[in-house]
């Protein structure tokens, strides 16, 4: 679904990215994590093409990004960045509504409106929705901003798209400010829409959440990949503690039986 191939990113001579081949295949969660600096949202803007690579190549539904117009890629693929700064006074609802801005001229106001609706309460935002967004917690933001992302890749049977692409949602860092419960909610319904054949990429701090609902990880050290494959092959004492540099020793989650860390 979407591709990046040999992709290096070098700032003041420094490799931030350095040669990553990452795919991030649909109907899948794949969580990105590793410590601070490694380049884990450098990679994440580099296969959103909001940065482009100095090398290697970032494909789409088999397409190089530069093929894509803007509007029809925003229509597949959708980001979620770590802050979204927002001063003025817009309902959340409203600002829900901004990602349905890449499909005017293919839909109504009405149905617009229909989609944001539906999204907030995907979310569990629904209660936010006559709320003004700068008053919001961080929390809620990050709610209300998921769920403009999710309206903005929204399907609709009806006005299928004539690129026939699949869609792809990346993650950066989307449990910033969540409290437990919005943690677990969100990376369940990361969880859904890749049941739904949609592309997740999520990039993480935490290994155990990780594990809980992603079917691949990637782990980045130093603008490398570490280490790549199934949650089983990743989550392991040699590759956790070599790039964390903490000793850990992996146990059993008691109700779903993934690995999770714990500090030895």
């Amino acid at each position: 679904m979407l591709e990046g191939r040999d992709l290096t990113v070098i700032r003041r001579g420094r490799r931030i990215v350095d040669d990553v081949t990452l795919d991030v295949p649909a109907a899948t969660v794949t969580a990105l994590i590793g410590p601070n600096g490694a380049g884990k949202s450098t990679l994440l803007h580099l296969l959103s093409g909001a940065l482009a690579p100095q090398a290697g190549t970032v494909t789409f539904a088999g397409r190089p990004l530069a093929q894509w117009s803007r509007a029809a890629l925003a229509r597949h693929r959708a980001v979620l960045p770590q802050a979204s700064e927002l001063s003025f006074p817009f309902r959340a609802l409203d600002v829900v509504r901004m990602g349905r801005a890449v499909h005017a001229g293919r839909s109504g106001r009405d149905h617009d409106a229909a989609v944001a609706v539906a999204a907030l309460e995907a979310v569990d935002g629904l209660a936010l929705a006559d709320r003004v967004y700068p008053t919001l917690s961080g929390g809620e933001r990050q709610r209300v901003q998921l769920a403009r992302v999710l309206a903005q890749i929204w399907t609709d049977p009806a006005r299928p798209e004539p690129e026939g692409a699949g869609r792809a949602l990346l993650l950066d860092e989307p449990t910033n400010n969540l409290d437990l419960t919005h943690q677990h909610q969100l990376m369940r319904f990361a969880r859904r829409l890749a049941d739904e054949g949609v592309a997740v990429l999520a990039v993480l701090h935490d290994p155990n959440l990780a594990a809980l609902y992603a079917d691949r990880m990637v782990v980045l050290a130093d603008g490398c990949v570490a280490a790549e494959g199934p949650v089983e092959a990743v989550m392991t004492e040699t590759v956790l503690t070599r790039t964390f540099g903490l000793p850990v020793t992996i146990q059993r989650h008691p109700g779903r039986g993934t690995p999770q860390l714990v500090p030895s």
